[in-house]
C-alpha cells in the first residue's frame, strides 16, 4: 500500500486535532468515553494535549532522547484544558513543519526512528481520537478515505506487528488479505507465532501477525470492508457490522484474538 506524503500527513494533524477541539469544546466534560471506559471527556481532552506537548517535545530536541522532560500541569478546568490543547497542537504542526521526514529521532518503536515515523503516527493518534470524542459527544462524522487506508496498514503493522529486538517471529502459511472497498487497496497479514525472553526475564509465546506483502498465494480467509470500518473496528472504536467475512471462519477467530489484545 502506497504511504501518504508528508504534507498530507500534516494537514491530517491539523485537521483532526482542529475537529476533535471543536467537538470536545461542545461536549459535557463529565461525559463518558464509551471507547475508553476510564476517561470522561475531560480526560480525553486533556490525554492527546499531553500527547502532544510530549511529541513536540521529542521533535524540537531531535535526535536526543527526553531524559529531561518536564511533565506539564493539568489546568484545573475546561477552559484551561481547552487552552492548553490548543496550544500544544499548534505547537506540534509548527514543530513537525520544521522538521525533515528524514530526520533521525526518539520513538518508542525499535526500527523506525526518525521524523517521518511521528508525522504518520501523530496523524492517526489525532483521527482516532477525534472518534473518541465523537462517541462521547454522541455525533460521528467521516474519516477520510485515504488516511484511513492506511491507518489499518498502521494499526497492523506498527502497532500488533512490530517485532522487539528481544523476541522472534516465527511465520506461518496462514495469510489473510483484507480488501479496502471504498479505496480499492489490498492488504496482506501472515499469521504466525512470536517467542523471546523480555528484559525482565519473563518468556513470552503467543499468536503473532505481521503485514506482508502479496505473496502470490489465494488467502485462507478475505476480510472486506470500507477503509473507515475496517480502521474503526481494528481500534475497537465501532463494532463491525458492515465488514464481510469469507474463508476460513477459523483463520478469522485467531486474527480476532491477536487484535483484541491490548496495544502496549
Amino acid at each position: 500500500m502506497p504511504r501518504l506524503d508528508f504534507p498530507t500527513y500534516l494537514q491530517h494533524i491539523r485537521d483532526e486535532s482542529q475537529k476533535f477541539r471543536d467537538v470536545l469544546s461542545e461536549c459535557d466534560p463529565a461525559a463518558d468515553v464509551p471507547s475508553c471506559p476510564d476517561w470522561r471527556a475531560a480526560d480525553l481532552l486533556w490525554h492527546l494535549g499531553e500527547v502532544q506537548h510530549w511529541w513536540t517535545a521529542v521533535v524540537v530536541n531531535r535526535p536526543k532522547d527526553l531524559d529531561d522532560y518536564v511533565q506539564p500541569d493539568r489546568p484545573a478546568d475546561h477552559a484551561g484544558l481547552l487552552s492548553f490543547y490548543d496550544e500544544q497542537y499548534i505547537r506540534l504542526v509548527d514543530a513537525l513543519a520544521g522538521a525533515d521526514p528524514d530526520e533521525p529521532a526518539w520513538t518508542w518503536h525499535p526500527e523506525h526512528k526518525n521524523i517521518a515515523f511521528i508525522f504518520r503516527r501523530q496523524a492517526h493518534e489525532a483521527l482516532i481520537h477525534r472518534r473518541d470524542a465523537e462517541l462521547a459527544a454522541h455525533t460521528i462524522s467521516p474519516f477520510p478515505p485515504a488516511l484511513a487506508a492506511d491507518g489499518v496498514d498502521e494499526v497492523l503493522d506498527i502497532m500488533y506487528g512490530g517485532c522487539p529486538p528481544w523476541g522472534e517471529f516465527s511465520p506461518l502459511p496462514h495469510y489473510i488479505r483484507l480488501d479496502l472497498t471504498d479505496t480499492g487497496d489490498q492488504l496482506w497479514v501472515q499469521l504466525g507465532r512470536f517467542h523471546g525472553t523480555d528484559p525482565d526475564g519473563i518468556d513470552h509465546e503467543e499468536d503473532d501477525i505481521h503485514v506482508v506483502t502479496d505473496p502470490g498465494v489465494e488467502p485462507e480467509a478475505v476480510i472486506s470492508g470500507t477503509a473507515e470500518t475496517l480502521d474503526a473496528r481494528i481500534w475497537r472504536r465501532a463494532d463491525g457490522a458492515d465488514i464481510h467475512l469469507a474463508g476460513d471462519l477459523a483463520i478469522i477467530d485467531r486474527f480476532r484474538r491477536i487484535i483484541h489484545q491490548p496495544i502496549n
